[in-house]
């Protein structure tokens, strides 16, 4: 029996007297991509934060595992160390290096131009940029992700943000979060976006705080157009 590489039971989440997750259940297998869908407000993003450690973020109940050990009492670089990273919500950091830098952070012998070009920039013309205000936020979370793919992470939480597909198409999306996957990784991909979740192994609904389905990615999609969640 294959244990799960992430495993969340009973997971609780509160601002005040508020849950935001309410005894979430969650699990995501080695190499898969698992497409979470949900409403504004519905817990995504919370989830992702909490999953990653943010300041606080500390859930009143429930565990995480992650390759079986409890992520819970580990902070944010711990976790990360773990192989388990977040992205696209924040756009690249570390003001003022060039991309090239950027990409190449602890990796002195790695070549960032393929990664650049799996996001869609040429690498003539953005590995000598630097990563400040003469970037657009789209080109920004074009280099953040680049540099998940250049990390090779375990788990990619792939946050989507609002405007994602206005910064990035769909045909990229797509492209990156395949690639992720065939370097040995599981993506778990928040998304509004149904033509993006169809590309998921395995697809879930949350819905204030839980999940209410889990299942086929086009089960999943249909369920979630028919669904209409109210706290």
């Amino acid at each position: 029996m294959i244990l799960p590489l992430l495993d969340i039971c009973n997971l609780t989440f509160a601002v005040g007297n508020q849950k935001i997750l309410d005894r979430l259940d969650l699990t995501i297998q080695p190499r898969e991509i698992h497409a979470l869908l949900g409403a504004n407000g519905s817990g995504k993003t919370t989830l992702a934060y909490v999953l990653m450690g943010c300041e606080g973020y500390v859930p009143s109940g429930g565990h995480i595992l992650f390759n079986g050990t409890d992520l819970l009492p580990l902070k944010m670089y711990e976790r990360a160390r773990f192989g388990l990273t977040l992205a696209w919500q924040e756009p690249a950091r570390f003001e003022g290096i060039t991309v090239r830098e950027y990409l190449s952070l602890g990796k002195p012998d790695y070549d960032p131009e393929p990664a650049l070009r799996q996001v869609g920039l040429d690498p003539e013309r953005y590995l000598n940029r630097r990563v400040d205000k003469t970037l657009s936020g789209g080109e920004r979370h074009r280099v953040e992700l680049a540099s998940v793919l250049s990390m090779k992470p375990t788990l990619v939480i792939l946050d989507e943000p609002a405007a994602g597909i206005d910064m990035l198409s769909i045909t990229h999306i797509i492209d990156i979060i395949r690639a992720l996957k065939a370097a040995g990784g599981s993506v778990l991909l928040i998304t509004h976006q149904e033509e993006v979740a169809l590309i998921a192994d395995r697809a879930s609904q949350l819905c204030t705080g839980r999940i209410i389905f889990s299942g086929n990615p086009r089960e999943a999609v249909d369920h979630y157009r028919g669904r209409t969640c109210v706290r």
